[in-house]
């Protein structure tokens, strides 16, 4: 067994371990309490195998000092695209988050966002970003304290006609998730239509949408393996995109905390958090994407040839963000080479 997959079980096993420790937790009433803040549904995967475990990991390493209380589907209120300042203003205590909902505002964590820069693998994506982080986005997330900033596994087209070529996609409605993505989807041929993800299952069962982009671990809480039948896998490295993400703490109320405190949370920020993260989207993927054939669903992979077409179709997708990046003083050239260099280091993660 790998490393990183004892990493992922550890975080994964705390929600399996909660009896063995319901006698301590009982005994000690918790010091401080966190809301958490999240726009999935509650049957999410990234509520119930990446938020909801890593709530409990930290609860245990404070010895229950610490309590997270998780509200998923918008429950304290706001839309999805204020979450990031719901945690910068204390409305929440921690939120879940894409810097891409909120288009420009934060542009050097865009390049991951970028057409064919990503790697399929989530586990490789979640570390480059959190490593890129560190080394080029902490001014970027200064208003808040980033408990990890990171990203997907590759993101699949799934819509109602297959597509096996860029003549496929031709005139296709498809939900972007990100404007990047949006413009890739465009260059192809396609009309990316930016939409918050829970108003997909809606839009595809109204036909306002022929399809969406989304990674296959989103797939079962949106049902789109019931909307629609065709699901396209770019195929390799780099993949068509991915989405970066952040848990974001107030940081007000993370200076509040005493050390020890701090310490629980700590222990699974950073790359530990994204370690886990990887695994889950990563795991997942191969279950939906099983379970999706069993329903016999046609899931498609591009030819090489054909994924060069598209690479080449959407670079001027890039030469516009370098000119963006450029126009606020960024050195964009150097931004893609530092996140290539960092999906390189972890490839093989």
């Amino acid at each position: 067994m790998t490393v990183h997959r004892r990493q992922f079980l550890k975080f994964a096993g705390a929600a399996v371990a909660a009896p063995a420790v319901a006698r301590r937790a009982f005994a000690q009433a918790p010091q401080v309490t966190l809301k958490m803040h999240h726009f999935l549904p509650p049957v999410s995967n990234v509520h119930t195998r990446l938020l909801k475990s890593w709530a409990m990991k930290v609860e245990t390493d404070s010895d229950f000092r610490l309590k997270i209380d998780i509200f998923p589907s918008m429950q304290l209120g706001g839309t999805p695209s204020q979450l990031y300042d719901q945690a910068r203003d204390g409305m929440a205590d921690i939120t879940w988050t894409l810097p891409g909902s909120t288009p420009g505002r934060f542009p050097k964590i865009e390049v991951f966002e970028l057409p064919f820069i990503a790697d399929r693998r989530g586990v490789a994506n979640a570390k480059a970003v959190q490593e890129f982080y560190e080394a080029n986005l902490r001014d970027e997330f200064r208003e808040v304290h980033p408990i990890c900033v990171w990203a997907h596994d590759a993101g699949l087209i799934h819509a109602n006609r297959q597509i096996r070529t860029m003549d496929d996609i031709k005139g296709l409605k498809l939900r972007s998730p990100t404007r990047l993505a949006g413009d890739a989807l465009r260059a192809l041929g396609a009309n990316g239509i930016p939409m918050p993800i829970p108003q997909v299952s809606e839009a595809l069962a109204q036909k306002v949408l022929d399809g969406c982009v989304v990674p296959w671990e989103l797939v079962p809480a949106i049902k789109v393996h019931e909307l629609v039948k065709f699901h396209t896998d770019i195929g390799g490295s780099p993949t068509l995109y991915t989405t970066t993400f952040i848990l974001a703490m107030n940081k007000a109320k993370y200076d509040s905390l005493p050390a020890d405190l701090k310490k629980a949370i700590n222990a699974n920020s950073g790359q530990a958090f994204a370690r886990h993260a990887g695994m889950m989207w990563d795991t997942q993927a191969l279950v939906v994407e099983e379970m999706v054939k069993k329903r016999g669903n046609t899931v498609t992979v591009l030819t090489r040839d054909e994924a060069t077409r598209w690479e080449k179709a959407t670079r001027p997708v890039v030469e516009a963000w370098l000119k963006q990046a450029r126009d606020r003083g960024l050195d964009g050239e150097k931004l893609i080479a530092a996140a290539k260099a960092a999906l390189a280091k972890h490839a093989n993660a």
